[in-house]
């Protein structure tokens, strides 16, 4: 599948601030079945982006930008291409060993709730450990709520998991937290996924969470969904939580009344074929 996509984050400031600071995870990575065919970020004003890796191999940009004005505009956009996978991911760069995602966080760590969770997932699993992956995934679903506005960036997984209700963020916090306490390795995943139908300019940003299932790596799993990820996700950046695979993530220094915006636009190219003089030519088309 290939997919063209623009990420545009806009923050509008009542009173401009004296400086921004800005890191960006908002490159995806080539793997064995994703491969990026091109790929721009954009800022307003005389900001120069500096690229490099984070600890978890991330490709990040940095960018410092002094008298911003009243708005300031990220942009990213470009084509990525996937590959059917069955939710196991291959051929990603991993700088880490994988006892360091086995580490809680503040808010990944686990409760009661969220250990009586774990154990009725492997109550219903097929006692393997697939099957317990999946069972887990599975359970985080149905225990909980889709629902905006019930959360924060802030919000634990020990608090999302008392009030039942979040987004995907949310959900994929407290699916990390159910699978460390069972010792599974685990990472959240920020990135995008296409839904067909839906219109263009609907999309919006996707979390879900890769788990390392023995003797298979690392599997990804889509608690919003109950689903291991398809061809229809792009995979962005990892970190043991939100915080560490954020796409947008800074300081502001000066200014009052800060408006935040973000936009996604996906569209999926479809092959067709064109009959010239008795050629037939094919081609990408939107």
């Amino acid at each position: 599948m290939r997919l063209s996509i623009q990420h545009e984050t806009r923050y509008h400031y009542d009173v401009a601030p004296a400086s921004v600071i800005e890191v960006l995870r908002l490159t995806p990575c080539s793997t064995a079945t994703q491969s990026v065919r091109d790929w721009r970020i954009s800022v307003t004003g005389d900001a120069a982006l500096r690229r490099s890796r984070d600890a978890f191999g991330n490709t990040t940009h940095t960018f410092t930008l002094k008298d911003p004005g009243n708005e300031l505009v990220i942009t990213a956009s470009g084509t990525v291409e996937t590959e059917p996978h069955n939710g196991v991911v291959t051929g990603s760069f991993e700088p880490l060993p994988l006892g360091a995602f086995l580490r809680e966080t503040a808010l990944t760590e686990a409760n009661e709730a969220i250990h009586s969770l774990a154990k009725r997932a492997i109550e219903a699993s097929d006692g393997t450990a697939l099957g317990v992956a999946h069972a887990m995934n599975v359970a985080v679903h149905d225990a909980m709520e889709f629902q905006h506005g019930m959360t924060s960036t802030a919000t634990s997984a020990v608090d999302a998991i008392e009030t039942g209700k979040g987004v995907c963020q949310d959900l994929t916090h407290v699916l990390l937290a159910v699978a460390r306490s069972q010792g599974f390795p685990a990472r959240y995943i920020s990135g995008y996924q296409y839904t067909p139908g839906r219109q263009r300019t609907e999309h919006e940003s996707h979390a879900w969470a890769e788990i390392h299932v023995s003797e298979l790596g690392w599997v990804s799993f889509d608690p919003t969904a109950a689903i291991s990820t398809t061809d229809a996700y792009v995979r962005i950046a990892c970190g043991l939580d939100s915080l560490g695979a954020s796409p947008v993530r800074g300081a502001v220094y000066g200014g009052a009344g800060e408006t935040l915006t973000v936009d996604v636009t996906m569209d999926k190219f479809q092959w067709q074929s064109q009959s010239s003089e008795g050629q037939t030519q094919t081609q990408f088309s939107q």
